[in-house]
């Protein structure tokens, strides 16, 4: 039976189609961007949804625009509704609730509200990769500490967790690692600035830094994979020749720097603070870098917990 131009849910025994789900076949057209086709796949699931439910967790987190952790390969799609249905399919996590608020149209898809999308994905993320949601969330004004307050305040799975990363959460950070690297400095006990404006010795504004160590002047930045292509480059050393008429000294740090070789990077920063180091630093930062998806056991965990939800390898008594 088709149900809309392009998406049959049935079975479909005919060349020009192909299998999204048990049951469920999309018509073999090739889509401009991984984001459209995407939407197309999302779109094809809300046809073995019941009415009233609606996308949550890191599916709704990506249909808002926010930030996502560094994810495995096999994520599912996350969805809930009505607590009397149970949609069955592999691939498809779908969380049964009595009393979720009518879903709204983000990308004209159903998806449940900021508030529940967090808490939902409190209960699966370690305090990393929510912080990193949580940080991007706040950032673009879609949640803050008053309308989380019914999640976090509920004594629901997930609120103490979300609890937590909301305490650690700073709405004027602008990037995943951004994220990642301010919590690095608080979990060692660094107190820093974000987002800080850089005037030169005239006053004329130079730069926002990333990080400000509070009580000096260093400056440390995420220098990511956006910064490769030559004229980024180009960009960021004129930009770096402009500090030298400030007062700051720009540090940058790289990925492997906070994933790979954490203890060497706090003992840099120790010996630029002029502070004796300390291995008990840095063991807040691993451990829960290694219950993050940052971390190859971290995904590996995630992986392992959604594929023991009921139905997400289950195709049985589904239509």
């Amino acid at each position: 039976m088709e149900l809309t131009p392009h998406i049959v849910r049935g079975q479909v025994r005919q060349a020009g189609y192909r299998r999204l789900n048990h049951g469920l076949y999309l018509a073999d057209m090739p889509s401009p961007t991984a984001r459209a086709g995407l939407l197309h796949e999302l779109t094809a699931y809300t046809h073995v949804l019941p009415t009233g439910a609606g996308f949550t967790h890191l599916t709704a987190a990506w249909l808002r625009g926010w930030a996502l952790p560094r994810l495995p390969v096999l994520t599912p799609v996350f969805a809930a509704g009505p607590a009397d249905a149970q949609p069955r399919r592999s691939g498809l996590v779908y969380s049964r609730l009595a009393d979720l608020d009518a879903p709204t149209r983000v990308a004209d898809l159903p998806v449940v509200s900021p508030g529940e999308t967090l808490l939902r994905a409190a209960r699966d993320l370690g305090l990393l990769d929510l912080v990193v949601m949580l940080d991007s969330a706040l950032h673009l004004g879609h949640v803050d500490e008053d309308s989380l307050a019914p999640e976090t305040e509920s004594s629901r799975p997930g609120a103490r967790r979300l609890r937590i990363a909301l305490s650690w959460s700073d709405k004027r950070t602008e990037s995943p690692f951004e994220s990642l690297l301010r919590l690095f400095h608080e979990f060692a006990g660094i107190p820093v600035e974000p987002q800080v404006e850089v005037y030169d010795a005239r006053g004329i504004f130079v730069a926002r830094a990333d990080l400000r160590v509070e009580g000096t002047n260093l400056l440390h930045e995420y220098d990511g994979e956006g910064h490769a292509p030559h004229a980024q480059r180009v960009r960021d050393s004129r930009r770096q020749r402009r500090f030298a008429g400030t007062p700051y000294t720009r540090q940058g740090f790289v990925a492997d720097d906070l994933l790979v070789n954490p203890l060497t990077t706090l003992q840099e920063i120790d010996r630029t603070l002029g502070r004796r180091h300390k291995i008990a630093r840095v063991q807040r930062w691993r451990r829960e870098l290694a219950l993050s998806s940052y971390s190859v056991v971290g995904r590996q965990r995630l992986l392992n917990r959604w594929l023991a939800y009921p139905g997400v390898n289950d195709c049985a008594k589904t239509a």
